[in-house]
């Protein structure tokens, strides 16, 4: 069975370390700090490439990570930035976080770009750490690791007009009679296993773009059959065509009816609201002739066609271009700006400023409270705070000034009181991300161990 989805496992790069460097010149002594900043990771950026019409490019290759950022030189330079990771898709894939589900884009236009997972921040050279206290300061940070996460690529057809019904209704030979695709045609059910698109011509060089999906069964939406794999493709059209196979009589023909309008309602209630034209196919048989004739009273504004012979086709596609074109302006909404408002920031007195009254802002404070502290299961204390792990990783435990800046700096954010509160005494392990320091009363004291550190 054909599924166009993939998950894939994305890291951006991390950013440079910053140099620790001092300027040494003839006639110019104790020169000062002079070590420039590490460069920034590449991010991952999925872009939207029109030509492509899959997702089998990823199907051998699931890892991606960008380059990482260079690290910063003497005399100011700063380190190169890693260049993004361009990772090419097709118009109409849905973007989601592969563990919470959570949606993340929706790529329909050409062209159009989304950074899932950032390049990290370069480290600071020590130019950037000298002072009147340390003028000499061989301290330089290390840069932040690059964003990991993974994601999920479902590639949903995008379409003006999706046409719909029952296995072997005519669905396929419309398309080709509308657009002229050739999608596989024959006189058995489930010939049409993949998504067709089409493209028709219509009077002042207008288009419209019509999608054949596989013939729904009952059940469908709960798996059965090839139809739930490729109704999700149908969430994206603007009108359907609801093609009817009037050649087995008129009861069938409406049990047809019934059974596909319930199997888009079960699967999606705003899928069975859609703008819908019902074709009743095949009319140039003389029981389909009579069996449409006896159907049409019952479902007002639908169209005698057969797709095999061409006729009343041409009608129906006009038809159901109205109906796009109606769709089209009520998804655009009101024109922008008709309130006489330029948009901008939303603040807290929008809904009257929408009735003609002052917008009105107030200021949220956004002052960070103390870091939260757990208990591992071993006893060692863990400190939860993405501030304070951006200052351990971004520090060089390996450099004893940089250490105690650290625990000068972890102080200062609240961490050792936290720690104290949290009943951490002389001696307990402490823990910040992947590095581990012994408590101490006045501050942290230095390593008992080698420290670990995780790039990843």
């Amino acid at each position: 069975m054909f599924i166009d989805e993939v998950s894939l496992d994305v890291a951006a790069g991390s950013g440079g370390r910053g140099a620790v460097g001092f300027r040494r010149e003839k006639y110019v002594p104790r020169g000062g700090p002079d070590g420039g900043d590490g460069g920034w990771g590449g991010s991952v950026v999925l872009v939207v490439e029109p030509g492509d019409s899959s997702l089998s490019r990823y199907r051998e290759r699931r890892r991606f990570h960008a380059p990482d950022g260079r690290p910063g030189g003497g005399a100011l330079r700063s380190g190169r930035d890693g260049p993004d990771l361009v990772l090419p898709v097709p118009p109409g894939t849905v973007v989601t976080d592969a563990e919470n589900g959570e949606l993340i884009g929706d790529l329909a236009s050409p062209g159009q770009r989304l950074v899932i997972a950032e390049g990290g921040r370069g480290g600071r050279g020590n130019a950037h750490f000298a002072g009147a206290v340390r003028q000499a300061p061989r301290i330089a940070e290390l840069g932040d690791p690059g964003a990991q996460r993974r994601i999920h690529l479902e590639l949903k057809l995008i379409a003006d007009i999706g046409l719909v019904g029952l296995p072997n209704a005519g669905k396929s030979t419309l398309l080709a009679v509308l657009t002229g695709a050739r999608p596989k045609v024959a006189a058995y059910p489930f010939t049409t296993l993949h998504p067709n698109l089409g493209v028709a011509e219509m009077s002042g060089g207008h288009t419209l773009v019509l999608a054949d999906v596989p013939g729904l069964i009952e059940g469908a939406h709960d798996g059965a059959g090839l139809g739930i794999e490729f109704l999700r493709h149908l969430e994206r059209t603007r009108v359907l065509i609801h093609v009817v196979d009037c050649a087995a009589g008129a009861a069938e023909a409406r049990r047809a009816i019934e059974q596909v309008v319930a199997e888009l309602g079960a699967f999606s209630p705003q899928l069975a609201e859609r703008p819908t034209l019902v074709a009743l196919n095949k009319i140039d048989l003389p029981e389909a002739g009579e069996a449409a004739g006896e159907l049409e009273p019952e479902f007002p504004g639908a169209h005698r066609i057969s797709a095999a012979a061409g006729i009343g086709t041409r009608d129906l596609l006009e038809a159901a271009a109205d109906l796009v074109a109606a769709a089209r302006h009520a998804a655009a909404g009101p024109t922008a700006g008709s309130s006489g408002e330029a948009g901008g920031v939303q603040g807290a007195g929008d809904a009257d400023a929408a009735a003609g009254g002052h917008r009105i802002y107030r200021h949220v404070s956004h002052e960070p409270g103390p870091p939260h502290v757990e208990r591992d299961p071993d006893g060692a204390y863990r400190v939860i705070d993405p501030a304070v792990l951006r200052i351990v990783e971004r520090t060089d435990l390996d450099e004893e000034e940089a250490v105690a800046v650290l625990h000068r700096r972890l102080a200062a954010a609240g961490v050792d009181a936290a720690l104290a509160a949290a009943g951490c005494q002389d001696g307990d392990s402490v823990r910040i991300g992947s590095a581990e320091f012994t408590f101490a009363a006045d501050a942290m004291s230095s390593f008992p161990r080698p420290p670990r550190r995780s790039r990843g």
